[in-house]
């Protein structure tokens, strides 16, 4: 099994304030893995400190659906990155059948872009891809079919229920199309909710990790919490660490 990683938006107001501090936090609550939202920023000042840490990258969010790609790979190169995942679409692109196959043909293009820099690619979801029905599905199983087999899927968890769908379902659904997972808790009731700590919310995180590929990463992601964000992200590194071990 993958060792568990941390996606640093998370922490993005304490990396401001202190980026070392903060990234030796996360080793030693116990994360080796962390996924940057940001690697084009000081790629170089960033690889020393995953190399003080022991830290290392999993993927990273990037923007590489637009004109800062070649940037992005640089950048890539320098921290020793493999993995790019793009972190949004706007929802008007899901919205219908015509949106839906205009995204896949720009993510399988980018794929193709994204393989000649060594490089494999992926998405995230919000909400929006699973509210939006299209042909009666949610709108991310109807991407999931135009993808192109370079194109891994990384799940939200929380905002796939904020979408409405029975989250273990939807794993077992697209399969092993699914190769990372954003693991997060709260209310999965309105969009602008604080998140909790995994395990401490409404989401029945052990089901849906037993849904999910074996050999998935499981990513923590908080994109906002009630309380201290670094306590927060430790109670989840020791709940999903611990249902491994229960495993």
């Amino acid at each position: 099994m993958k060792p568990i990683a941390v996606q640093l938006y998370s922490v993005r107001e304490q990396l401001t304030a202190d980026r070392g501090g903060t990234l030796r936090r996360l080793a030693d609550i116990g994360y080796r893995m962390v996924e940057p939202y940001d690697p084009a920023h000081d790629p170089e000042g960033f690889r020393a400190l995953l190399d003080e840490t022991g830290l290392a990258v999993c993927s990273t969010h990037a923007p590489v659906l637009t004109d800062a790609r070649e940037q992005v790979a640089s950048a890539a190169a320098v921290i020793g990155i493999d993995t790019v995942i793009v972190p949004a679409i706007p929802a008007e692109e899901f919205a219908d059948s015509d949106g839906v196959a205009r995204t896949a043909r720009r993510l399988n293009d980018t794929a193709a872009w994204a393989a000649g820099h060594g490089l494999r690619l992926g998405y995230h979801n919000h909400h929006w891809e699973l509210a939006s029905k299209v042909d009666g599905r949610p709108a991310l199983e109807v991407l999931a079919d135009q993808l192109s087999s370079e194109v891994f899927l990384e799940v939200d968890v929380y905002w796939a229920a904020v979408g409405g769908v029975d989250v273990p379902d939807l794993l077992a659904r697209l399969g092993d199309r699914v190769e990372y997972l954003h693991v997060k808790d709260g209310p999965a009731v309105n969009r602008d909710d604080p998140m909790t700590a995994v395990g401490a919310g409404t989401l029945p995180i052990p089901d849906i990790l037993a849904a999910a590929p074996a050999d998935a990463w499981r990513v923590v992601e908080l994109d906002r919490c009630a309380t201290d964000m670094l306590t927060a992200l430790d109670e989840s590194y020791q709940y999903v660490s611990g249902l491994e071990k229960q495993a």
